[in-house]
C-alpha cells in the first residue's frame, strides 16, 4: 500500500519499479492490527480496536496530513467502536484527511465495514481497469469514491511483485491523490478535499453517485485543478456534533444489535426508518 501511495522508482531515472501516485510524499507507518499472541499486545494490554484509535491519534499528532486505512471489520459482528469514532473525529479536527477501503464483502452480504463508515472518512470502492465495480467490493452508503482495486501491481517487501486486489488498494490509490492536493493546498479542510474528489471523479454512475462508486473514479489532476480556485473554509467533515453518532454506545444489555446507529442508515426496514436515513444523508451532504 506504501508503494502505491508513495513508491518513487528505481533505476535511472526512477524507469524501473512501482511509481506512486504521490511519489515525492513521505510514510509514517503505524502498526495498529496486534494478533494474539502478538508481545505488544501482550504488554499494551489493549484491543484490536483500541490500537487502531491509537494509532490514529499518534498519527495525528505526529504530524500526518492524510492517514491511509487499508484495513477493516466487515465480519458479521462487525459494530463502531466509540473509541475509533472519537480518534477520527480528533483527527479530522486537527485538519488531516482520513481515507479507509470500503470492504472486500461484496459477494458475501455487504457487510458494514468500519473505519470505512465513520463519518468524515473518504471511503474508497475498488473498480477493475474498465471503471466496472469489483464483485468483491462492499456496496454501502458511505462510499465516497472508488479507485482500481482488481490486478493492481504491488511492490513487496520481499522485492517481489504481485497482482494484488481489494478495497485497500483503492484507499491507496485515494489517500495518494489526496496527498498531492494537501502538498500544492496545505490549508484546504479535509472535508474540502473529500468534495472535490467526489466532484471531479469521472464516470459517474447514473443519477450521480451509488453505493458501489460512489460519486465515480478518482481523477487525481481533475482534482488538483479545481482545489486551485478554492478558498480554505472551516467546514466540518463530520456529520454530527457530539462525541458519538445518536445517543453514543450502547449500554450493556441495550435491546440493541451491535450494528448500533448503522442499521437505519443501511436500509432499514419500514417508512419511518427510511425518512431517518434520508434526513441524514442530506445532513452529511451539507457543507457545513
Amino acid at each position: 500500500m506504501a508503494g502505491i501511495i508513495a513508491g518513487h522508482g528505481h533505476g535511472t531515472g526512477g524507469s524501473e519499479g512501482v511509481m506512486g501516485v504521490a511519489p515525492e510524499a513521505k510514510v509514517l507507518p503505524v502498526r495498529v492490527i496486534l494478533e494474539d499472541g502478538d508481545p505488544a499486545r501482550a504488554k499494551a494490554r489493549t484491543t484490536r480496536g483500541n490500537a487502531l484509535a491509537d494509532g490514529i491519534r499518534w498519527a495525528a499528532d505526529h504530524g500526518a496530513d492524510v492517514i491511509n486505512l487499508s484495513l477493516g471489520d466487515d465480519s458479521n459482528s462487525a459494530h463502531p467502536e466509540p473509541g475509533e469514532d472519537e480518534a477520527v473525529q480528533y483527527a479530522l479536527g486537527k485538519g488531516v484527511v482520513v481515507v479507509a477501503s470500503a470492504g472486500n464483502g461484496g459477494d458475501k452480504g455487504d457487510h458494514v465495514s468500519y473505519p470505512a463508515a465513520y463519518p468524515g472518512v473518504i471511503a474508497a470502492t475498488a473498480v477493475d481497469k474498465y471503471g466496472t465495480r469489483a464483485a468483491f467490493s462492499t456496496r454501502r452508503w458511505y462510499a465516497a469514491v472508488s479507485a482500481p482495486g482488481v490486478d493492481v501491481v504491488i511492490a513487496d517487501p520481499d522485492h517481489r511483485y504481485y497482482a494484488g486486489w481489494g478495497t485497500s488498494a483503492a484507499s491507496a490509490f485515494v489517500s495518494g491523490a489526496a496527498a498531492l492536493i494537501r502538498s500544492a493546498h496545505p490549508d484546504l479542510a479535509p472535508a474540502q478535499i473529500k468534495k472535490l474528489l467526489e466532484d471531479t471523479a469521472r464516470d459517474a454512475p447514473v443519477g450521480g453517485r451509488d453505493d458501489s462508486r460512489g460519486f465515480g473514479m478518482i481523477d487525481p489532476a481533475a482534482a488538483l485543478k479545481a482545489a486551485a480556485r478554492l478558498r480554505p473554509r472551516g467546514l466540518r467533515a463530520a456529520s454530527y456534533g457530539k462525541e458519538y453518532f445518536g445517543s453514543g454506545p450502547d449500554t450493556a444489555g441495550a435491546a440493541n444489535g451491535p450494528a448500533g446507529w448503522a442499521a437505519p442508515l443501511a436500509g432499514g426496514a419500514g417508512g419511518v426508518l427510511l425518512v431517518a436515513g434520508v434526513v441524514l444523508w442530506r445532513g452529511r451532504r451539507r457543507p457545513g
